[in-house]
């Protein structure tokens, strides 16, 4: 009972008997572990929010084997993946993005350096072994994934070391030899995984033989086969082929001569190659795209889909972009190309709803070439898949890449809407997971539908204004064909540069909740817990005020329907 004095100030612990949580009638507060923006917008499956946090408190290693809990070539995928983490990072609505491919690759080169262990142990003898066609990024990290989830995985690569695409079209500018090597050496070293190379599929090895020998088979043979292409059925007689075109160079470091050079398309192959043939001396080089190049009022999804610093690097180069634009005839001297005309592309709304790129009458112009180089992307070679191409692509029916038959699974570029390195990490993982709940007779994992945490869930006020890390890199003039352009970020910018995670979505253990209550319905209890579990609310004294929710900085606290 509240007993109240003749001053009417309640006598100490009368307050507790005035439950003001009945006061409360629409919201309540709830701690709701939400995903990052970065986590959800990364293909290969990272917790970059979770691996900044142990980056946080100086521990690179616990850092590390966080990451490559979910992605075993951090050293590679900090040089060439584009990144979209930090297009989704949240930091960016306060100053920039965390530099997060930065800090990947130096969690990557710290490991090689350290030779830091994997995370895995051996699978025992008598594990199942799972097939894999490939040895690229896909097939690789599907063998990571086996192991760890106590498999055996077996790869059979066509050609005579791993690395597909990484090692045959990615120019060592951007990923160096040593550092690929490295990476690939440590990760074919763990035990349960055997590569077997100069293995093509349809030739040395049957894809009904291997559905006999192996609990599971997992696709990830890449796209080897450039497609079609003409313009009006023209053909100039000298075609080269981007990939190809690429790979030639890769290994003999030669191009056709050629003056002036128009390449059409506009992924990462087509700037790689654009600039290779700019530092092999050709006078001027042309990338006509469909695609715009960003900038603030540039559609965000009509943009060239390349790594953005390898963009910004081309044009400081001097590559020549013609956006929004297409080839619409060939100029030919006899069967040789003497030229180009272009037009200018732009959208309109069609019968069946959707946007589709027309040519925009009036905007033909010629320009002057004498080589003009298809990239509009790759086919999957049908040799060997009794049947599962269906078109260009194997078409998978699920995030998981399951086929028509139940025990194969495409990873990677072959599935046809894939077409970088972190989706195809990300796809051997999750066919990795699906071979291993077929094994076990268990049904496929939920997949994780939380909620995305976005920039006007946090309260920015809790967060120093910081400038993202400037990273060297080689002046124009001293780029050649073996120098990695970009440099380290280095040990101290790296550990600063992990401050600026804002933990959207995590609690933070501020206290700031427990503090600020003005019922104090919020009780801290004695075990330190990083997940928030250590704050309680007492929802007999909760008015469903809010306060608690708008000071978390991190968005952790959320207000969510009374329940009556």
């Amino acid at each position: 009972m509240a007993v109240l004095t003749r001053g009417a100030f309640a006598e100490p612990g009368t307050s507790l008997d005035f439950k003001t949580g009945n006061w409360r009638s629409t919201e309540r507060p709830a701690h709701i572990h939400a995903k990052a923006p970065c986590h959800a917008a990364c293909p290969a499956g990272e917790d970059q929010q979770a691996w900044l946090a142990k980056l946080q408190e100086g521990d690179a290693k616990a850092a590390w084997l966080e990451l490559v809990a979910a992605n075993p070539l951090p050293a590679v995928t900090g040089r060439v993946c584009p990144h979209p983490c930090e297009g989704a990072c949240n930091r960016g609505a306060i100053d920039q993005p965390i530099a997060i491919h930065n800090l990947e690759r130096w969690l990557g080169d710290e490991a090689i350096s350290h030779n830091w262990e994997y995370p895995v142990s051996a699978p025992a003898d008598d594990a199942p072994t799972i097939a894999i066609i490939g040895a690229g990024p896909g097939g690789l990290s599907a063998a990571y994934h086996c192991i760890r989830l106590g498999l055996k995985a077996e790869i059979f690569e066509s050609g005579p070391e791993a690395g597909g695409l990484l090692r045959s079209a990615i120019p060592s500018t951007r990923l160096p030899r040593p550092v690929l090597d490295a990476e690939l050496d440590r990760l074919l070293a763990l035990p349960g995984i055997k590569l077997n190379t100069r293995m093509r599929l349809g030739r040395e090895v049957a894809l009904d033989e291997l559905r006999r020998s192996y609990k599971a088979i997992l696709l990830a043979p890449g796209c080897q086969l450039g497609k079609p292409w003409d313009v009006a059925g023209a053909v100039p007689a000298d075609f080269h082929e981007g990939l190809h075109l690429l790979r030639d160079f890769m290994d003999h470091g030669k191009f056709p001569e050629a003056e002036t050079v128009i390449v059409h398309g506009g992924g990462n192959t087509a700037i790689d190659l654009c600039r290779l043939l700019k530092r092999s001396g050709v006078k001027t080089v042309k990338l006509i795209s469909a695609s715009g190049l960003p900038g603030p009022d540039a559609d965000p999804t009509d943009v060239i889909n390349v790594v953005p610093r390898e963009l910004e690097e081309a044009l400081e180069e001097g590559i020549e972009v013609v956006e929004h634009a297409t080839i619409n005839r060939l100029v030919m001297h006899g069967s040789r190309v003497t030229g180009v005309e272009i037009v200018t592309l732009k959208k309109e709304r069609g019968a069946d709803g959707r946007m589709h790129r027309t040519s925009f009458f009036g905007t033909e112009r010629i320009v002057e070439a004498d080589m003009v180089v298809p990239c509009i992307g790759e086919k999957v070679d049908p040799d060997g898949l009794n049947g599962l191409v269906d078109g260009n692509y194997l078409y998978p029916n699920d995030r998981f890449g399951t086929l028509g038959m139940e025990d194969v699974f495409a990873i990677g570029d072959a599935r046809g809407d894939r077409g970088t390195v972190a989706e195809a990490i990300g796809d051997g993982r999750m066919a990795a997971v699906a071979a291993a709940a077929l094994v076990a007779g268990e049904s496929l994992p939920a997949s994780d539908d939380r909620a995305q945490l976005d920039a006007p869930g946090l309260n920015p006020v809790y967060f120093a204004p910081g400038a993202r890390p400037n990273v060297p890199k080689l002046p124009v003039e001293d780029r050649d064909f073996a120098t990695e352009i970009e440099g380290d970020v280095g040990r101290s910018a790296a550990l600063a540069e992990a401050q600026r995670c804002m933990s959207c979505g995590n609690c933070l253990a501020c206290d700031n909740c427990w503090t600020l209550c003005p019922d104090n319905a919020v009780i801290k209890v004695a075990e330190l817990a990083s997940d928030g579990s250590h704050y309680v609310f007492d929802f007999d004294y909760c008015k469903g005020c809010g306060l608690c929710a708008h000071e978390c900085p991190t968005g952790y606290i959320q207000m969510v329907p009374e329940v009556h």
